[in-house]
């Protein structure tokens, strides 16, 4: 979000949705709850904006496409929107960079992880590997197909990787009495950098071909 960073005031550790409705706006917006666990969120530089709406841009075009090849598809790109983990209750949610959702049957409904195809996460320098980890995990357990990561490069303004991984919700023989710490994970389908690829290209969630060059800064 372009919005500057203001000081974080003293809160909880956890909160519901309706106290979070509470606080400022420009706090708000920089916090996301984990099951009512208070998340704050780093806001990345100009880059991190402009290449998320990029993502956007072509996601967008190619859901189109594939919905004027198909009526019965409909789907809808959107960035920084709220998805909402769990049939009811707003109090534990992340916010992706760009997501994309079947449509709803009304305007204005809260998206929930049911309803959505793909979520995607746009990754700054500053970013750390927990915390890449534990979201993507949050993404995996609420059963969201496919997940997108895009690595900005660090010596130039420009996208250094898109990698695009599939939810596997099984996994192989362990020795016994041993146990997987997340019940849903994610599996590398797709990798592609500009030096050893034109476009991103893949088939799924529906037919999707981005060149490079509207990925440009």
């Amino acid at each position: 979000m372009a919005s500057p960073l203001v000081e974080r005031p003293d809160l909880p550790a956890y909160m519901t949705w309706e106290q979070l409705e509470q606080l400022p706006d420009e706090v708000a917006r920089q916090i996301e709850l984990w099951d009512g666990r208070v998340m704050w969120v780093r806001r990345g530089p100009a880059e991190h904006q402009e290449f998320t709406n990029l993502i956007w841009s072509g996601l967008r075009r190619c859901a189109r496409n594939d919905m004027a090849g198909d009526p019965q598809h409909c789907w809808r790109v959107h960035t920084e929107t709220n998805i909402f983990f769990g049939r009811a209750g707003k109090s534990d949610f992340v916010t992706p960079d760009f997501l994309v959702q079947r449509c709803l049957p009304e305007p204005y409904q809260d998206v929930r992880a049911d309803d959505v195809l793909l979520a995607g996460e746009v990754l700054s320098p500053s970013n750390s590997q927990t915390d890449i980890d534990e979201k993507k995990a949050k993404y995996a357990k609420a059963g969201i197909p496919w997940y997108w990561e895009v690595t900005l490069a660090r010596e130039k303004s420009a996208i250094a990787m898109i990698r695009a991984f599939a939810l596997e919700t099984s996994h192989g023989p362990l020795p016994e009495g041993v146990h997987p710490l997340y019940p849903a994970n994610y599996l590398l389908t797709g990798k592609w950098t500009p030096k050893d690829s034109d476009a991103i290209s893949t088939e799924f969630p529906f037919p999707i071909h981005i060149p490079w060059s509207e990925l440009e800064f």
